[in-house]
């Protein structure tokens, strides 16, 4: 049985920590379907690095921290922390310079040992409250 837990790590380290191209098409299936926790949905490879080119333009030092990590199966669910410097525009906010941190679920599914399907549900009320602040 395939280590779905170690490619989430490697997903959150190298697709989203260290912005790495590589390991995209090493850990995501050309098939994917995403949804990330702005709204956003997304399908194939290249969609999902436009949404990740998204978010890095809005959060540069953007940083996913994995809190836990449930498997069952071909899924995946993990509990995160994330944090950044917010530099573009955002729900309507422009960047305002300041450190951001919230919360967020995401759930994975696997197909042939790669991402095939993500959906992420970050506490965005939380993000919005820190983007608002005068």
């Amino acid at each position: 049985m395939q280590d779905y837990k170690s490619v989430v790590r490697r997903y959150y380290s190298e697709i989203w920590n260290a912005w790495s191209d590589p390991a995209l098409e090493e850990l995501l299936s050309p098939d994917i379907v995403f949804r990330g926790s702005i709204g956003t949905a997304v399908e194939g490879i290249a969609g999902f690095k436009q949404y990740r080119e998204r978010i890095r333009s809005v959060f540069p030092d953007f940083h996913n921290h994995i809190e836990e990590l449930v498997a069952e199966g071909d899924q995946v669910a993990a509990h995160l922390a994330y944090s950044g410097t917010h530099r573009g525009e955002l729900f309507g906010f422009p960047g305002t310079g300041r450190k951001i941190t919230y919360q967020g679920l995401a759930l994975f599914g696997f197909q042939e040992g790669k991402i095939v399907r993500g959906f992420v549900l970050g506490d965005t009320e939380t993000l919005k409250r820190q983007l608002a602040q005068k």
